[in-house]
């Protein structure tokens, strides 16, 4: 399924704000979203009116093409904020996947990541 037809009172308002401002932050007009995310360009204005709602697959590609996640559309939690700005995509996919990983090796990688970023700082300080 595509998409859900909603009437006014079931409008996601939220939705269709993030999904506007993501499309114009990217400086994309509905047509090229739909074409970059496989839709047409109405289906683009539905979302955006709050009139409808994507299926998930639907969703998934809207997200795909925004550089943002599902969730962030969907929920607009701040802390997928970061995710929906962070725009080196093999960066954040790096983050995604240790999200997954068990929590031992979180801790590792959040050490190692730190340790470079406290590295860099000290560089900078010492120029």
């Amino acid at each position: 399924m595509a998409a859900r037809v909603l009437g006014k009172a079931g409008a996601d308002d939220g939705f269709a704000q993030r999904l506007r401002a993501l499309r114009k932050a990217k400086g994309l007009s509905q047509t090229q979203l739909g074409e970059k995310a496989g839709l047409h360009y109405t289906h683009i204005g539905r979302f955006e009116r709050g009139t409808s709602r994507p299926g998930g697959d639907t969703l998934k590609r809207l997200a795909d093409a925004l550089d943002t996640t599902s969730d962030y559309l969907i929920e607009g939690a701040n802390d997928d904020a970061a995710a929906a700005r962070l725009t080196d995509r093999d960066l954040l996919r790096q983050f995604q996947a240790v999200e997954h990983l068990p929590d031992a090796d979180k801790r590792i990688v959040s050490v190692l990541l730190d340790a470079f970023l406290t590295r860099r700082q000290i560089e900078s300080m010492v120029r």
